[in-house]
């Protein structure tokens, strides 16, 4: 069983748009969806319709929840300071995959395996299951 941890960017994109692709992120059945209040804060901020945020608010009732304020960055890892609270919180998920279409910011570690994490493109892991099962 897989434990992915979804970014802020994955959050607001499966509310902003009713019947969004990355739905099926919450339709898989042997997953633990992981996220944390920061992510969810942050998609929450950029959503501008009420039922976006409702359709956020239905979809975090599934998440389990996960922030770290004590943990520092693994060594060699650089991160705009935004995004830092993201990889520690996925660490302290202890998620098999940190799921995030922030290319800018995080495609660098794209692939990459950081503390147990593997950093990929939300269609990338659903693309990688499909392939493995």
């Amino acid at each position: 069983m897989d434990r992915l941890f979804v970014d802020a960017n994955v959050l607001f994109s499966v509310a902003y748009r009713a019947g969004a692709g990355l739905l099926a992120l919450w339709k898989l059945k042997d997953v633990v969806l992981c996220s944390s209040r920061y992510a969810l804060e942050e998609a929450r901020i950029n959503l501008e319709q009420e039922e976006e945020r409702q359709r956020l608010d239905a979809l975090s009732r599934s998440l389990q929840f996960f922030d770290t304020f004590e943990r520092k960055l693994p060594r060699g890892i650089t991160l705009v300071e935004q995004d830092v609270p993201i990889l520690l919180a996925a660490i302290e998920a202890k998620a098999d995959y940190l799921l995030t279409g922030d290319v800018r910011h995080f495609g660098p570690h794209f692939g990459k395996k950081i503390e147990g994490v593997t950093v990929v493109l939300p269609g990338q892991y659903l693309r990688m299951r499909k392939r493995h099962r």
